[in-house]
């Protein structure tokens, strides 16, 4: 659902119960095997415990999806019992190793389904990641010039940032 709003509080585009349109939300959720290929892809690439497959999650997606630990440990814990992977302990941590029979499984899930999660994601929302880097990087930018710039750059930013803002609800009205 996409609808375009110039006033009070109905701002900007409104989404549809997944987050973004048809897609992911800040800790937003996968579809159901997604986790599992995930992981498996992740420990493909190295061994992990729990909160580094986590990490390594939300770093792949660009922040656009951080698994809760409820997702993630049930699946590792899964994958062991299954034979898809091992758990070790190393420095007091349950680290997690990918199986042969776990590899070959990974790599026919990445097959069937075009690639990893993040990578079809990416496809399906492309450059979401870098969309969020920028608002990051302009909110940055703009706090530096509350924090210490003049009354002539306060004043200036906030033109600047004005006419962003209407530019970008000018796009929107194009569609």
């Amino acid at each position: 659902m996409r609808e375009f709003h110039e006033g009070g509080r109905g701002r900007g585009v409104r989404y549809g119960r997944e987050g973004r349109e048809g897609g992911w939300r800040r800790g937003g959720r996968m579809r159901r095997g997604d986790i599992r290929t995930a992981v498996l892809a992740l420990l493909a690439e190295e061994p992990g415990h729990g909160y580094e497959i986590i990490q390594r999650l939300e770093d792949k997606t660009g922040g656009a999806w951080r698994p809760s630990p409820g997702s993630v440990y049930p699946t590792l814990q899964l994958l062991e019992d299954e034979g898809l992977a091992r758990s070790v302990e190393r420095d007091g941590k349950r680290v997690y190793e990918i199986t042969a029979t776990g590899r070959d499984e990974a790599a026919q899930r990445i097959e069937e389904a075009g690639g990893t999660p993040w990578e079809l994601a990416e496809r399906h929302h492309g450059g979401i990641g870098q969309f969020r880097d920028a608002i990051k990087q302009l909110a940055m930018a703009s706090g530096q010039v509350m924090k210490s710039g003049t009354p002539e750059q306060i004043e200036r930013t906030n033109e600047i940032l004005k006419r962003a803002r209407k530019e970008i609800y000018a796009m929107l009205a194009e569609d």
